[in-house]
């Protein structure tokens, strides 16, 4: 929505029903005066599917400092992902703008020759954001030591977090969905796979494969090729009730001469996914000719190991794919991250959100009128309203201008 004065918009709604785009909440309107700007919102909140739902709203002029439109902006309701706004200030706020999410890497034992007679230890520090790249760069790392054989294991410290695995009032039946990533202070791929299905010879198997290709996961194929003029028909999940890393793909696959990947693809979430770092990790040394000979598993690092290299991310990277994308693996991580840092290890999920809770005391309003469960806003224990939101964007916008362009350059922008 744009205007020819500065305004911050907060619309929280609790549907009833399954949400849907109207046509008419699409249109783009051009606004010169608060007057016009009531009648927009009207308009679309005239629709018919708002009788059946919850809306609040609260509009607020920067530039003259003046309310411009309010509704039902003091109601309780389940924020969604506009959680992550709250996660975002306070990650700022506590976390500075100069904050890195570091993992590192380190190796026990000696170096003589080729050879590494120790194991490697991969320590976490609650990156959300690393991928495949960053994997291929500690293999360099190796790699520049002259290293091709480990005579030893390869280790995940993750003992800078505590084990709870997913955010306080997660949905069990939300499991393989990527949007509930399992949590780890050592995260790969959204801790995530995708799995492609292409239909084959008509009557056989449709070929599965996987991005990454690892043999962290298990496949049971029960897909059948149907004809090109059939319709799909099948299903790709993870054994979760069974909490396995196997993937189940079932139905019926139609052989079609151009790809529709789109269609084809499921994105699936794992367990366990320090593992599947380090699975990723030492099948990619081994494809580069480094030999690994012993086990992977979680392990602190040794004292007076040997310091390799570390990947650092900036909080500014963190923070726009946390808003861009509505990613809820970034908005945990701000919230562990936090916790380390006030509290140390192992990081609690509920010492990162009293960042939250005194950002919100600090503005005059009273914590124990909200309710904060997560980061992500996945919870549904989750209770805030439209007027602390938009007092807590105020907030940075007025005080904190540094912090607010940072905040407001992670946001997604549409023209």
């Amino acid at each position: 929505m744009r205007s020819k004065f500065n305004i911050l918009f907060i619309l929280i709604c609790l549907f009833t029903l399954n949400f849907k785009i109207f046509p008419q909440t699409e249109k783009k309107y051009q606004l010169s005066s608060s007057s016009e700007l009531q009648s927009a919102i009207k308009n679309i909140t005239s629709d018919p599917f708002f009788e059946q739902t919850i809306i609040a709203i609260d509009v607020f002029d920067l530039t003259d400092s003046i309310s411009l439109f309010e509704k039902n902006e003091k109601l309780l309701l389940r924020p969604a992902s506009n959680m992550k706004i709250l996660t975002s200030i306070a990650g700022l706020l506590n976390l500075g703008p100069d904050y890195q999410f570091k993992t590192e890497l380190y190796h026990s034992g000696i170096i003589e020759g080729e050879t590494l007679y120790g194991n490697l230890y991969v320590v976490g520090g609650f990156d959300p954001d690393f991928t495949m790249d960053n994997i291929d760069s500690l293999v360099s790392v190796i790699q520049s030591l002259g290293i091709n054989e480990i005579n030893g294991g390869i280790f995940a410290d993750i003992s800078k977090k505590d084990s709870l695995y997913w955010g306080k009032g997660w949905m069990w039946d939300d499991d393989p969905d990527p949007t509930s990533p399992y949590l780890s202070t050592l995260n790969i791929n959204d801790n995530s796979i995708e799995v492609f299905v292409e239909g084959d010879k008509v009557g056989s198997s449709a070929k599965v494969s996987l991005i990454p290709q690892t043999k962290f996961v298990k496949i049971i194929n029960k897909t059948i090729t149907v004809s090109p003029g059939s319709a799909d028909n099948f299903k790709i999940t993870r054994d979760w009730l069974n909490r396995s890393n196997t993937i189940l793909v079932d139905g019926e696959v139609r052989k079609v001469s151009v790809v529709d990947s789109s269609a084809n693809t499921e994105k699936i979430n794992l367990l366990y996914p320090e593992k599947y770092f380090l699975t990723l990790f030492k099948e990619h040394l081994e494809k580069e000719g480094i030999k690994v000979n012993g086990d992977i598993d979680v392990k602190n690092v040794k004292e007076n190991s040997v310091y390799l290299t570390s990947i650092q991310r900036n909080i500014d990277t963190v923070l726009s794919d946390l808003n861009k994308e509505s990613d809820n693996l970034n908005a945990e991580m701000i919230v562990y991250a936090i916790a380390f840092k006030d509290s140390g290890a192992p990081a609690i999920a509920e010492n990162g959100l009293e960042a939250t809770r005194r950002l919100i005391d600090s503005l005059g309003f009273n914590d124990d009128y909200y309710f904060i469960a997560d980061g992500s806003g996945a919870s549904h224990y989750n209770l805030v309203s439209a007027e602390l939101l938009l007092e807590v964007l105020k907030y940075l916008y007025y005080d904190q201008k540094e912090l607010f362009d940072l905040f407001y350059n992670s946001l997604a922008h549409y023209s």
